[in-house]
């Protein structure tokens, strides 16, 4: 089996190689594509029963490899489902390398499609199984594991952050522990082509109307402080002052289609006193635990 690791994985890296030389060169680049139908029918081969099917899993993560590069990772599902419907496949027998493998690739393609809580499951797996001594498999994990957590609102620690290497998501963490819009817009805009490139950059640009309600819920403890009888009532004005403070201009109009937004998305619970302007948040729950569903 060691030997067709070795077979697999040379064919990957020769293919890779040859289309970086036909790209030079003005050819066309095809080779990996080619190194993709051959491994497909490799996979084919390995996937029957017998001690043959151990090695699927290998080549599986070699052709997500081969997608994920040539951007067709449509083509990862027909995999997946052959591993994941397969009766003669226990993905517990399956080493733990490739099964770490198998759900950092699966875990990225559950973010593209914003399923959350599964990517979530999946991204945690890879970490808690991957070799602690491998920061850089670690670090490449967390890159989108991160942005996973901070869409059903876990926030993780800057410690964690700096030891990876991965500050480019701590001003966007900042923004979401302050509900400041104005750090969040301007991290997103530093370090725009980064993670434009790692295909993270719309889940985390989606994490605007967090922020919102962040900003909605420190209103509201601060009034709870204030005047404790009137601390679900939030005047309208009182928000656009506040964003004027942060450096955004809105008026009331544009905030009260905001908080609708946040109100219609579940993320606060409560309604409009449309003649006062006056959001009036629920009594019992009016910031309700995110579920992880896209917003």
């Amino acid at each position: 089996m060691e030997a067709m690791h070795m077979v697999a994985l040379e064919i990957r890296l020769l293919a890779e190689k040859a289309d970086r030389e036909l790209a030079l060169s003005g050819k066309n680049p095809e080779k990996l594509q080619a190194a993709g139908s051959f491994l497909m029918k490799v996979f084919g081969a390995l996937a029957v029963k017998g001690p043959k099917r151990i090695g699927a899993l290998y080549v599986t993560c070699q052709l997500f490899k081969i997608y994920f590069r040539l951007g067709t990772v449509n083509l990862c599902r027909s995999v997946i489902r052959s591993i994941e419907t397969a009766r003669n496949f226990d993905f517990e027998d399956f080493p733990v390398k490739d099964k770490v493998t198998y759900m950092y690739y699966t875990g990225r393609l559950e973010v593209f499609n914003e399923n959350f809580l599964v990517a979530d499951q999946k991204l945690t797996y890879a970490l808690m199984h991957c070799n602690p001594q491998s920061e850089l498999n670690l670090r490449k994990i967390l890159k989108f594991l991160i942005p996973v957590k901070l869409s059903i609102g876990v926030l993780p620690m800057r410690t964690l952050l700096e030891k990876y290497n991965l500050l480019e998501y701590a001003d966007i963490v900042t923004s979401l522990r302050r509900g400041d819009l104005r750090l969040l817009k301007q991290a997103l805009d530093r370090h725009e082509d980064q993670l434009l490139k790692c295909g993270v950059y719309l889940v985390l640009e989606k994490l605007e109307l967090q922020v919102y309600r962040r900003l909605v819920k420190k209103i509201h403890i601060i009034q709870r402080q204030k005047e404790p009888a009137k601390a679900h009532q939030i005047k309208l004005e009182v928000l656009v002052k506040t964003l004027k403070w942060l450096g955004i201009t809105m008026d009331v109009d544009e905030v009260e289609c905001i908080i609708a937004c946040l109100i219609y998305k579940n993320l606060i619970k409560g309604y409009f006193a449309h003649k006062s302007k006056v959001l009036v948040l629920s009594k019992q729950d009016p910031f309700p635990k995110l579920t992880g569903k896209p917003v």
